[in-house]
């Protein structure tokens, strides 16, 4: 999941952020978690959202409140924590809201930090990790285990050189660690590899530009460069790891950054035999995010048959349709396995449901989404593909009872809102109901006439009458 800016978020949400930093600066602190926390809830990737919550979570616990404050903050979480672990394995996004409700009741909650932290890293929310992973850092330095997780999110948030020097100060008060010591030299190729040794250039010390007249060649020749460097840098790291494995064979992160160093250089299949190799140990075997790794590597695969295909060939149409269903296919064999490994994980449910339907699986979509609107964080998004699998089958009337019951637990004029009253309108269209049809398009155009094709349809109608 991309962190996102301001500007990537819809403007729905961008209005309640915004009613949420007003509150802020009237002190309304209480309002001001409570706005924030629905942004969060619609855009868990949106950066500048979190840091106003974790503001407003500050300013309004105050001073810290006393032993007997603290104490029942403490009570008062120990549920949400054993429930956030649980959210982590199957569902980041949902176990990073249970933590910000922990921290909702107490900010410096070391268990709610450590849980966003984890789930950040999951998915792949550098900046997010680093915001929490400073406060477990400042509160036990000491712990080996936070400090090399903060230096390497340190690190994918452009920031290697601090990194470097935390995990430099640690392995000086423990000169005797190896795994600091690994740590560390892991951090400066990691370094070397993005970096690409392009780092003196970019601050202004190289002038190898200056060099070139024409500064479009000198973007090319830099570009080639890289590539090249990056290349061999790659298979350097990948034959130094593989050597390690010698002697560490059961080393869960050499086997990953050997995975992840392949999938960069799209040998689909080596990475793949690494992730397995994972999945072999015992720590790999429970671990949630290889699972999805693997997924994720398979589906780039996928993807990258694709674009070795020749789109001049006369077949280009039929293989890149071939592809696109085997694609198909094995997600939705993958993610079985996943339900059939965890039955009751509702957030899995939902996601075979999607496939489903994408599949034209109608009656086996139905079956999943029905089950997946128990999970209140699935509730309304499940109701919305279920009315919609009732109208593909032309049950029009449960399609509307459907749609109308989801609507009324939306309070806000938000993104899924105006899809829920789309998807209605287009049912009565569908049933012949202009009248009751256009109602449904007429709200979205008074508050979004770039809507989809709702302006099309509004003004259409009135020039008809």
């Amino acid at each position: 999941m991309a962190e996102k800016s301001v500007n990537e978020i819809s403007r729905d949400v961008r209005q309640i952020f915004q009613k949420g930093n007003d509150a802020l600066t009237r002190e309304n602190y209480d309002y001001a978690v409570d706005l924030l926390m629905q942004v969060l809830e619609k855009e868990p990737g949106f950066y500048e959202g979190r840091k106003a919550l974790r503001l407003a979570q500050q300013r309004k616990a105050g001073g810290g409140g006393g032993f007997f404050k603290k104490a029942w903050s403490s009570a008062s979480s120990s549920p949400l924590i054993a429930k956030g672990q649980l959210a982590l394995r199957r569902d980041p996004a949902e176990a990073l809201n249970i933590a910000e409700q922990i921290l909702n009741s107490d900010p410096t909650s070391t268990a709610g930090h450590k849980l966003i932290a984890e789930a950040a890293v999951a998915l792949d929310m550098p900046k997010t990790a680093v915001m929490s992973f400073d406060v477990l850092f400042k509160n036990n330095p000491k712990d080996k285990h936070t400090t090399i997780q903060y230096a390497n999110v340190l690190a994918e948030t452009n920031q290697a050189q601090l990194a470097e020097r935390i995990l430099m100060e640690s392995s000086r008060l423990n000169p005797n660690d190896a795994e600091l010591h690994q740590a560390l030299k892991d951090l400066s190729a990691r370094k070397t590899l993005h970096e690409g040794g392009y780092a003196a250039a970019e601050t202004g010390q190289a002038s190898y530009r200056d060099m070139l007249r024409n500064e479009q060649e000198a973007k090319s020749l830099e570009q080639a460069n890289r590539v090249q460097k990056t290349e061999d840098q790659a298979q350097n790291l990948i034959e130094e790891y593989t050597a390690r494995l010698k002697t560490e064979p059961n080393n869960v992160r050499l086997l990953r950054n050997i995975a992840e160093l392949y999938t960069q250089k799209k040998k689909f299949d080596l990475a793949l035999e690494y992730y397995e190799k994972i999945t072999a140990t015992e720590a790999g075997a429970s671990d949630a995010s290889i699972a999805a790794a693997i997924a994720q590597t398979k589906s780039r695969q996928f993807d990258y048959q694709i674009e070795q295909l020749d789109a001049t060939a006369p077949d280009y149409t039929e293989r890149v349709a071939q592809v696109n269903a085997d694609k198909q296919a094995y997600r939705i064999a993958e993610c079985q396995k996943r339900v059939d490994k965890n039955p009751t994980d509702l957030a899995i449910r939902y996601e075979m449901g999607v496939l489903y339907f994408n599949a034209g699986k109608v009656n086996e979509a139905m079956a999943e989404f029905q089950k997946a609107k128990n999970n209140p964080n699935k509730k309304l998004a499940s109701m919305n593909y279920l009315a919609q699998c009732f109208a593909k089958k032309k049950m029009y009337p449960m399609a509307v009872n459907q749609f109308l019951e989801a609507i009324k637990e939306k309070q806000i004029f938000d993104e899924e809102k105006k899809d829920l009253v789309y998807n209605l309108g287009t049912v009565f269209e569908a049933m012949e109901k202009k009248k009751e049809s256009i109602e449904q398009f007429e709200q979205i155009y008074a508050v979004d006439i770039g809507y989809k094709d709702v302006a099309a349809k509004v003004d259409k109608y009135y020039s008809e009458q």
